[in-house]
């Protein structure tokens, strides 16, 4: 059987799944790569409309464009990639799915207060940050989307089985 060559994009906000998503993935054999990683995205000085108003320097963790776009346009086969960046949505003509994950806020927060991944969203101002991104971009992610799952009712297992079911892979 053929596999189609298709890209597809695990967003979401913090603490949806995106990195344990895309770590089973690539676990499973698939061409998975997390944008949330310093090769692919880098701080910068946030002066968008979703900056903290708070900070004294908004800075905004963003994909560094022209790496992720040589990505999407030299992998041979099928490709996922996870990552949530201002200004996402420029790389939608590029994808041929793009699955947004989310949480309640309340499993959120309990997931970023317990998480060993890495430390965001356990200091006040992320998680302050966090929430106030939740209520805007949190629906903007999930109106681009082909596809929104719900974590908090799906294993990882379960939601990989979903994600490439939805790619045509399962």
């Amino acid at each position: 059987m053929s596999v189609p060559a298709t890209r597809t994009l695990i967003t979401g906000m913090s603490a949806t799944g995106k990195t344990s998503t895309i770590r089973r993935l690539a676990e499973l054999g698939h061409h998975a790569v997390d944008l949330d990683a310093d090769e692919w995205s880098h701080l910068v000085p946030d002066g968008s409309e979703y900056a903290d108003p708070e900070a004294d320097t908004p800075l905004d963790w963003r994909w560094r464009e022209g790496e992720v776009r040589a990505l999407l346009d030299a992998a041979p086969g099928p490709l996922f990639v996870a990552g949530t960046s201002t200004g996402q949505a420029s790389f939608y003509p590029a994808l041929e799915h793009v699955v947004t994950l989310m949480v309640p806020t309340d499993v959120a927060m309990s997931r970023l207060a317990s998480r060993t991944v890495h430390e965001y969203g356990k200091g006040p101002d992320e998680l302050r940050r966090e929430l106030n991104l939740r209520e805007t971009v949190g629906p903007q992610l999930s109106a681009g989307a082909c596809l929104v799952i719900d974590t908090s009712v799906h294993s990882v297992h379960e939601v990989t089985a979903i994600v490439l079911g939805h790619a045509g892979m399962a």
